[in-house]
């Protein structure tokens, strides 16, 4: 169960750190609500990685500490991991490449991984019961 904390504890910090990272943006561009419709400002940037996280995180953290109070085989706690370090990729591939407008590999690689984690995730869950 440790494990399954460690990285609903994770999710949380990607969600709030992101949500942190908007606030501040926001203050030091003066930018109160919205966001340019530019795939290469920041704000846009963060605010898209921010939204993106917080779609996948929850459900995640739900499958997580579900599956983890039920003493999961090692794989099941193998993909608790991935898909925490999937989500991270995919947060970086959108805030530290130029633009949102072009694809990169940290983006692809954590979007095939959250999908690939949650489905995984989610058989697991099913049969569980």
């Amino acid at each position: 169960m440790t494990i399954a904390i460690i990285c609903t504890g994770l999710l949380a910090l990607l969600v709030f750190g992101l949500g942190l990272a908007v606030s501040l943006t926001r203050g030091n561009t003066g930018v109160a609500i919205g966001h340019e419709d530019d795939p290469a400002d920041r704000l846009h940037k963060l605010v898209r990685a921010h939204a993106n996280a917080c779609e996948y995180a929850p459900m995640f953290a739900i499958l997580i500490l579900f599956l983890g109070a039920r003493e999961p085989a090692t794989w099941v706690v193998i993909t608790f991991v991935a898909a925490t370090v999937c989500r991270y990729l995919h947060a970086g591939g959108m805030i530290l490449f130029p633009t949102l407008a072009r694809p990169n590999p940290l983006r692809f690689s954590g979007a095939l991984g959250t999908y690939l984690t949650g489905l995984a995730l989610a058989v697991a869950a099913l049969l569980s019961v």
